[in-house]
Formats: C-alpha cells, structure tokens, sequence
C-alpha cells in the first residue's frame, strides 16, 4: 500500500467522522451518550461489523 494511500484514506476518516460533530452538535452527543450505555459485547459487536464491512468493501473495490 502506498503511503499516499493511507493518508488519503485517513483524510477521509477524519472528514467523515468530523461532520455530524460539525452539523449536528447535539444529535452527536445523543448518539455518543447511547453509546456509552452499550455493553461490551455490543460495542465489539459493532466493532466486528464495522471492520468486516470495511474488508468487505475493499475487497470488491480492489
């Protein structure tokens, strides 16, 4: 992988995850503070999908 690559994808993390902070303050809150009531498992549950959604989506865009 190149090392332009990673950084463009990392940029568009940042974006990404920076955008519901930016326009929606306090539905982001919200969203944090259920999160925050989750168990463990269900975290890593979540955790897992993210991550097999992301290998997923590479797979077929590679």
């Amino acid at each position: 992988m190149s090392s332009e690559l990673f950084w463009s994808a990392l940029a568009l993390v940042l974006i990404f995850e920076g955008l519901l902070p930016l326009l929606a303050p306090t539905l982001w809150r919200r969203v944090f503070t259920d999160l925050m009531r989750l168990r463990d498992g269900q975290l890593r549950f979540f955790g897992l999908v993210s991550v097999g959604s992301g290998l997923l989506l590479w797979w077929l865009l590679a």
